[in-house]
């Protein structure tokens, strides 16, 4: 039953991430009143699906993506006789005009297309924003920039005092406790400070701070002084979700920067089936841990299918920005070429990924 729960969550999470992705790019294309023929969750063979105001909704066996079709609109009215072409209004309208039905895609305007692209990988931002924010709110309490008080034989207790609020460190806000013990990398160093000290800002232009080691010399804390607790607000709960989402986007660019300067290697990363697994983990330990992983892979998706790689959301953000300002759209032929060069690279990667998760089981 246990594996069954597991499997089950694992799949609600992952599922999840793909339906809100792709539930961003439908709302929008219907939005603008383009036609979504079918609105998939998954691919291959269908199995379960259900047709509303023209559109198909359905549900795939592999659970590995899903899509948006967006179809032309009939030639033929139903006496068989040419319907009246619809007219692409002009550029000059409205960026965002309420639904109106029977758009193609291509008729749609390069800022609505653009728009309609974009809003996949901003969904996938809000969902994480989202589930940082539950995280945050169900902690109740959390740490404070305020100093409470010091560690054994401390050396910022040699400037700093209890009741401190600590403002800036090297000239950096310190706004949450994230961005106080990101400051502090478990070793000895000095810092420059600005506290608020009795009402009054206060520059402190030499604060020595230590780790706080245990009996085996390895480092509990990375200071030698302790924050005191706060009940939570508005006003913490969105800096610390800021600062959470900040920090996980920022270690998801470094993980792809390090992937494109070769520090870190093709064999590091991990595909649908070692992802399935992450969250199995996850979900055994609680459903913080679920949640958590949850906001960083719905990042991670966002992220990702904005980088400027061909045949991603990306790239063709790329295209429709310069068909936009320029009022000339890139060529079909250049836009087929590289789309089917970055499909081909990508379904690579996957099967390379997908066997080294398979690899990691055996």
């Amino acid at each position: 039953m246990t594996a069954l729960l597991t499997g089950l969550a694992s799949l609600l999470v992952f599922g999840g991430v793909i339906l809100v992705h792709e539930l961003g790019h439908f709302m929008a294309a219907r939005h603008c009143g383009i036609i979504v023929e079918e609105f998939s969750i998954g691919f291959g063979p269908c199995l379960w699906s259900t047709k509303k105001n023209g559109t198909t909704y359905s549900i795939r066996l592999l659970p590995l993506g899903g899509y948006n079709l967006f179809s032309r609109p009939p030639e033929e009215d139903e006496e068989g006789e040419d319907a009246t072409p619809f007219a692409p209004p002009p550029r000059k309208t409205v960026l965002f005009p309420l639904a109106v039905g029977g758009r193609k895609f291509e008729e749609a305007t390069a800022w609505q297309r653009f728009f309609v692209t974009l809003c996949g990988a901003l969904m996938n931002f809000v969902l994480g924003i989202a589930v940082l924010l539950v995280l945050v709110l169900s902690q109740g309490r959390t740490g404070s920039t305020t100093v409470a008080d010091f560690g054994e034989n401390s050396q910022s207790a040699a400037v700093l005092q209890r009741g401190d609020t600590i403002l800036q460190i090297d000239g950096k806000p310190c706004w949450t406790v994230y961005t106080l013990s990101g400051a502090f990398d478990g070793t000895e160093k000095t810092h420059t400070m600005k506290v608020l000290r009795g009402g009054e800002v206060v520059s402190l232009p030499a604060v020595t701070v230590a780790p706080t080691l245990d009996e085996n010399g390895n480092v509990l804390y990375g200071t030698d002084f302790r924050v005191a607790s706060q009940r939570m607000s508005a006003k913490n709960a969105a800096a610390l979700t800021g600062e959470m989402f900040r920090y996980y986007s920022g270690a998801i660019l470094g993980g792809f920067w390090e992937l494109f300067t070769g520090k870190a290697g093709v064999e590091e990363l991990s595909g649908p089936i070692g992802t399935v697994s992450a969250v199995s983990q996850a979900v055994r330990y609680g459903w913080r841990d679920a949640l958590s992983l949850m906001a960083l892979l719905t990042i991670n998706v966002g992220i990702f299918n904005l980088l400027p790689i061909p045949a991603l959301d990306g790239c063709k953000l790329l295209f429709l920005l310069w068909e936009a300002l320029t009022g000339h759209p890139v060529p079909e032929r250049a836009q087929g070429f590289v789309n089917t060069a970055g499909m081909v690279a990508l379904l690579w990667l996957m099967l390379l990924v997908t066997m080294q998760d398979i690899s990691r089981f055996l």
